[in-house]
């Protein structure tokens, strides 16, 4: 007998014996006879052939509106793709072949499409095994630049959409590691400022294998509370590779390929052009780094740059950020977010906290907004102060709107101000609990103006603006679009969906005769765009989009409204198989959620679905289940409220097992789920409400968590919209993490988590602990660790072995399961 044949009869005996001290036979986790270590596996055909089947395409629409670009995707990568070597530094994944980001989503195709007769054409010229991302009309809208990733780079690719004709504009040597976009155009439509690879950079570094010291990190006499990241720099050879592949220098490109560098080569954090195109706003990373927090805290520098790359003026110097407070509503001191204002040729704007960035100051004034008119050497002017926390400006011709939130009492407020008055007190539109779904006005529809900008879309008077919202009511969601007075805030709806469609407005091509875009979907029928013309009541369809998985025709979906024990208004929506009939034998059930914590039990009481949505389906969704003879509860609403002065968390197991009964209460009544066969699952901070449940109640045959965290000690510095440490409540991280119940789990869990997750607190650590845990206590459990995969997983390889043992695992303690 050979060696590795010795070995493999060892590892056949190790897993034999592991699944019978786990209770479960290895029959149940078989497909084919095959052994579940020998690989990937696969689900029943019918939930591969929705992850195999060719995805929908991506819609942009041109800002006229005239226009819509058809993205072609190509549906899930292969493992190959995913696991390929990667970076991971300060909070970056940096693919180091291409010196792109690793993990992002790209499209194969691109086809232009008419908005009113729907005629389609196929762009000439594209790149062959095209990889597109970054896709950016010209503000003349004449051509689109677009990305193309290849294996030893990114290039830069132009169309012209006069001739539908594509050439490559640049070689392989993009910089594209940072987030956002490698290029903008420049406003005349005739140039772009790129992020290139710093050719003078040199070899790549090597990690030294002998330690040169070691690696040191204090804190001398100060509090800097931070919360859990992950991929951090760790030590010096982490820093160089950072500097390495970050270091970019900018080019102007015009059309016809002419490149000038701009400026020194730097860590560009970010650039934008002025609207006159005279000037650049640039930011720059600078040092020193850190090993706490990740490279958006990192120093940078904030500049203007002439348009040949001058600099014309030092904005703000700002340090390293490891010292903000740990509170929701916290912000770094000085000043942040500069822009340019998309109104003027070359005016800046930005915000200060006045409250040192801490929430728990009480001040006057939160925030301070100024601004700042070329050429820089003025004093900035103060143009308004905000009561919360400011969130952004939006501005249009000579009126803007300013955004403001405060957590603690879930508030927001939208004001008008008069730019060409600075200092003069904001009107408030709208102040409202931003918790509250039913009175929700909506988000302003932007329009670009002469500089190519978007802006506020008004009225010839700017009285009126115009919002779109998900319109939120008892009934479902029913989307409007509405025309709202600035002087008297009244709104008036020019358009609401109505049954047994869901439509929501997308934008709005002719203000004068009110014609829009609208993305039309029901129940049965896929989302589509249509034409509405608001003034000739007529509906033209454009897209043609097919059903994305007709697996799923027929599959009876129901809208569900029920009550929990302390009087809170709950929602849920129930799928079932198609050919199920009332009066059938129950079901097995799955039952998934996601918990939210509310301040007010009205509003966490609200619907916030549609019952007319169409039936879609993700890679992560418990609808496959519908197909295999499973009632899927889904949306399942999981309110954790704590009002007044009691903070949700204060009673988060007790309404959350109250929640599950009520939605198990309902359906058991209805007649339709046999209550000894219910399973729950869910994903992320669903995971840790799966564990939570089968710690603290015997309301389910079994449970699935994915990518969880469960040890609440090891996020101490708050988690989710928990803002207290685990020192100021030690008792709450204790009672809501099940690892400190894992000795009552008593039905069986499967735990998945990707092996490189990178969320925060979400770890891949907490899963193989949970995991201990358990198996030391005699749960009947599973723990499969996903390579390669971050919180969401990607692979399709990966996602169909999920499915799978997803599958045989409520197959075997959920549909089978025999009941004493």
């Amino acid at each position: 007998m050979s060696i590795n044949t010795q070995i493999s009869k060892k590892r056949l005996a190790s897993w034999l014996l592991c699944l019978s001290l786990l209770g479960v036979t290895p029959a149940a986790f078989a497909q084919g006879g095959q052994d579940t270590n020998s690989g990937y596996q696969r689900p029943p055909e019918t939930m591969a052939a929705i992850i195999e089947a060719p995805a929908t395409p991506s819609v942009r629409i041109s800002a006229k509106g005239d226009w819509m670009l058809l993205l072609e995707s190509p549906g899930y990568p292969s493992i190959e793709e995913v696991s390929a070597p990667e970076n991971r530094i300060a909070g970056l994944r940096i693919n180091p072949a291409t010196n792109g980001q690793s993990r992002g989503s790209y499209y194969t195709n691109i086809k232009l499409k008419q908005v009113s007769g729907g005629q389609e054409f196929t762009l000439q010229g594209l790149p062959q095994q095209a990889q597109i991302a970054n896709v950016t009309w010209s503000p003349d809208e004449k051509h689109l630049a677009f990305t193309n990733t290849k294996a030893n780079g990114i290039e830069l690719w132009l169309v012209d959409l006069a001739t539908r004709q594509a050439r490559k504009f640049t070689d392989a040597v993009l910089n594209d590691a940072y987030a956002g976009s490698p290029f903008e155009w420049m406003p005349d439509s005739k140039s772009l400022v790129v992020k290139f690879v710093d050719e003078k950079r040199g070899e790549t570094p090597k990690a030294n294998t002998v330690p040169a010291g070691p690696t040191v990190q204090q804190n001398i006499g100060k509090a800097n509370p931070s919360r859990t990241y992950q991929d951090l720099l760790k030590n010096r050879n982490d820093e160089q590779l950072f500097d390495y592949y970050m270091q970019s220098q900018l080019k102007l490109v015009t059309l016809e390929g002419k490149q000038q560098n701009l400026g020194q080569a730097g860590i560009v954090k970010s650039v934008e052009v002025s609207p006159d195109g005279q000037y650049m706003l640039v930011q720059t990373i600078q040092k020193p780094y850190s090993y706490l927090v990740p490279h958006y805290y990192f120093p940078y520098q904030v500049e203007v740059w002439s348009r040949d790359g001058k600099v014309v003026k030092q904005l703000a110097q700002l340090p390293l950020a490891e010292d903000i407070p740990i509170a929701f509503d916290a912000v770094a001191k000085g000043p942040r977010s500069y822009n340019w204002r998309p109104d003027k040729p070359a005016t800046l704007y930005w915000a200060e906290a006045q409250d040192e960035g801490d929430p728990g100051k009480e001040v006057a004034f939160r925030d301070a907004v100024y601004t700042l008119d070329a050429p820089f050497s003025a004093q900035p002017s103060k143009l308004a102060s905000t009561k919360y926390r400011y969130r952004g400006v939006q501005w249009g011709e000579n009126v803007a709107l300013m955004n403001e939130r405060w957590w603690k009492t879930r508030t927001e407020r939208v004001s008008v101000i008069e730019p060409s008055k600075p200092g003069k007190a904001a009107t408030v539109l709208i102040e409202r609990s931003y918790e509250d779904n039913y009175n929700d006005p909506g988000s302003p529809v932007m329009t670009k103006n002469k500089y190519g900008r978007s802006v506020l879309l008004t009225d010839k008077k700017n009285q009126h603006i115009y919002m779109i919202s998900e319109g939120g009511s008892p009934e479902g969601n029913r989307p409007f679009l509405s025309e709202l007075n600035l002087k008297t805030k009244k709104a008036d709806i020019l358009f609401r969906s109505e049954a047994p469609y869901y439509e929501r407005p997308v934008d709005i091509i002719d203000l004068g005769s009110k014609k829009i875009i609208t993305r039309r979907e029901s129940e049965n029928d896929p989302p589509n765009y249509f034409v509405r013309d608001l003034n000739k009541k007529q509906l033209t369809q454009v897209t043609m989009f097919p059903h994305p998985a007709p697996q799923l025709e027929g599959v009876q979906k129901q809208m569900l409204q029920y009550q929990r024990n302390d009087g809170v208004k709950l929602t849920a929506i129930l799928y079932l198989p198609k050919d199920y009939k009332k009066g059938d034998v129950p079901l097995p059930m799955l039952l998934w959620a996601y918990p939210r914590e509310f301040k007010n039990a009205d509003a966490a009481g609200q619907v916030k679905s549609s019952p007319y949505e169409f039936t879609r389906i993700s890679s992560g969704s418990p609808l496959f289940w519908v197909t295999q003879g499973y009632a899927v509860l889904d949306r399942t609403d999981i309110p954790i409220v704590g009002e007044g002065e009691a903070q949700p968390n204060d009673s988060y197991v007790e309404q959350l097992v109250n929640s599950a009964k009520s939605a198990i209460d309902e359906v058991v009544k209805m007649g339709v789920a046999d209550p000894k066969r219910v399973a729950v699952g869910g994903h992320s901070y669903g995971a840790f409400m799966t564990a939570n449940l089968l710690a603290n109640s015997d309301l389910f045959a079994a449970g699935i968590a994915r990518s969880g965290a469960y040890n609440r000690t090891l996020t101490p510095f708050g988690f989710q919209q928990e803002e207290r440490t685990y020192w100021e409540a030690p008792e709450v991280y204790f009672r809501m993490s099940p690892f400190s119940y894992a000795h009552k789990v008593k039905a069986p869990i499967l735990l998945i988590h990707g092996e490189a997750d990178n969320n925060s607190g979400t770890f891949p650590i907490q899963s193989e602990r949970f995991y201990n845990a358990l198996k030391g206590h005699g749960v009947t459990t599973r723990l499969v660790f996903l390579p390669a995969e971050s919180h969401g997983y990607r692979a399709k390889e990966s996602i169909l072995h999920m499915l799978w043992e997803m599958d045989q695992w409520l197959n075997t303690y959920v549909k089978n399961r025999s009941v004493q």
